[in-house]
Order: structure tokens, then sequence, then C-alpha cells
């Protein structure tokens, strides 16, 4: 009686240890690529447009759409660039370089800001609040509430610093609007932005032929995606600061006939922003079969890069 006993307590013991092991392998099959499918997001919708109650009169279109990106992604699409492992939105690729690329751009236009049209001249004193956004969006996108690899501490995560660079913003904002800041609309101040934000494309592109040189034609290219959804994340967030900055910089773009070759440069940007291959390919740039979608998007971005030269020679008669 005893050894039935026994015999029994280890089969059902063998028997809930297959059931317990089975359960795990489905939440973990489940949790994971399920938890992937609802969090992934790459927003890269070119209507997006400021809410009416984002708009400050007196303000800047272009600092509005800044704040608003950062909330978008932030707060409503969810930041996963610092997802820890045990989080479904560790797991994916895309999204989280698509996100730092928009915070890169983001931040490249925050510097503009402070260094160039919310100054009078170089000699004036730089704005608090500006210059309190363009630090905080440098901070690493993949910063989570622990970082080992510095110390055991808690430390501030990014999604944290972003909302504070937002705050910031739109604290210049509505002291711009009160008339308590500066946002110069001069011809050379817009000139200055737009070389700043056309060597940054081109940072974008020698990017893509780095890639694209040593990476075409292997099979399996791990990296290609994470460059192409990069590009793609700052080619969308410069397309939607130039739309609203065309503007902010009204008059000008009338006074100095700018308005076809604005739209040329944002379409250049908008087709950048566009292309969303099933699966991103770096095949060899005279490839028959496999394309090469970082080809693609250089050629997209070269062209927004010609045609902000072409706005920069007519801003310089």
């Amino acid at each position: 009686m005893t050894d039935y006993a026994s015999s029994l307590s280890a089969r059902l013991r063998s028997r809930w240890l297959l059931v317990a092991v089975v359960a795990i392998i489905v939440i973990f099959g489940l949790y994971y690529p399920v938890g992937m499918l609802v969090v992934h997001k790459v927003d890269d919708n070119l209507d997006y447009q400021l809410a009416p109650g984002e708009v400050t009169p007196g303000g800047s279109r272009a600092v509005a759409m800044a704040a608003s990106l950062i909330q978008r992604e932030v707060d409503h699409n969810g930041w996963v660039a610092n997802d820890p492992f045990f989080l479904p939105g560790s797991m994916l690729d895309n999204m989280p370089n698509y996100q730092l690329g928009m915070i890169h751009a983001l931040g490249r236009f925050a510097f503009e800001m402070v260094d160039q049209i919310g100054r009078t001249r170089g000699s004036s004193q730089t704005d608090s609040d500006l210059q309190e956004a363009a630090g905080l969006l440098q901070y690493s996108g993949t910063k989570w509430i622990f970082d080992f690899s510095t110390s055991l501490l808690p430390t501030a995560k990014s999604e944290d610093q972003y909302r504070k660079a937002r705050r910031a913003l739109l604290n210049y904002d509505r002291r711009l609007a009160a008339g308590q800041a500066v946002f110069e609309r001069r011809a050379d101040n817009l000139l200055s932005t737009l070389d700043r934000i056309s060597l940054d494309v081109g940072s974008a592109s020698a990017a893509i032929d780095r890639q694209i040189h040593e990476g075409s034609g292997q099979w399996i290219d791990t990296q290609s995606d994470d460059v192409f959804y990069s590009v793609k994340g700052q080619a969308y967030a410069y397309y939607m600061l130039l739309r609203e900055l065309r503007e902010d910089y009204a008059n000008i773009v009338r006074d100095r006939e700018l308005g076809t070759a604005w739209d040329q440069m944002l379409a250049s940007f908008a087709a950048a922003s566009d292309l969303e291959p099933l699966i991103v390919y770096n095949g060899k740039p005279d490839a028959m079969v496999l394309p090469n979608h970082l080809a693609s998007m250089g050629f997209y971005l070269l062209r927004a890069r010609t045609q902000i030269s072409e706005i920069s020679n007519i801003l310089l008669k």
C-alpha cells in the first residue's frame, strides 16, 4: 500500500511538473509575440496635425510640433527603446530605432532654437527653457529605472527626461506668446537652421552608405533595419518640423518665393518617411532580385538635401 501511494505521488508530481512546463512555454510563447504585436507602432502619419489647444497664438508652430511629437511617442504610443527584458517591447527592433531617430532630430532642432532662432544675434543670452530642452533631448533613449553598467542605484528614465524637455518647450512657447521670449524671424536665422539640418541629413546618408558598404549582399544583415528605421524617424521628424517652420516663416517664404522649392523639399522628406518595406533588404546596389531599401532611403535624403541647398541659395541672394 505504501509503495502504491509513493508511486501515485511520484506520477502526480511528474504530471504537475509537465503541466507547469507546458504552461510556462505557452505563456511565454504567447506573451512576447502577442505583446509585440500589441505594442509595435511605427507612427509615420504624414497628416498628423497640431490639436487646436496645442497652438498658442503668437507662439511657434514648429516648437509646438516638437512638443506634440514628444508627447505622442512617449505617452500615447509608449516609449519602448528602454523596455527591460521582461516586457514585450524589449524584443522589438524597428519601433525603438524609429523613435530614437525622431528624438535625435528633435534634439538637433532644439539646439538650433538655442543657437539661432531663440536669441537675438550671437551675442545675446541663450534662452534657459530652450537650453534645458536641448540638453534633455540628448539624454540616452535606452535608460530604464536601473542602469547597472553605471550604478546600482535608480536613475532617471528616458521618458521622464523627454517629458521635462516637452515642458520646457511649452514654457518657452508660452513666454514667446506673451512677448517674453525671442523667436527671430529673419532670413539669416532660417538659413543657418536649414544648413544645420542639411548637415544632419548628410550624416544620416553617410550612415546609410557605411551600412551598404559593410553589409550589402549578405543573406542576413541584422543592422540594416536598425539604420533604416533610425533614418526614417529622423526624416519624419524633419518633415513635421519643416512643415510647421514654413508657417513660422510665412512672410519670408512668400517674399522670397520659396513656396515651390519648400514643397519639393517636404515631398522628398515625405517620400523617405513613407518607405515601409515588410523586410528591410540590404542587397547589392546593382542586384536584379533582392532590392536595397537603404539605397532607396538614401536617394530621397540626398534629394531633400539638394533642395535644402536650393532654398539656402535663394535666401543668400
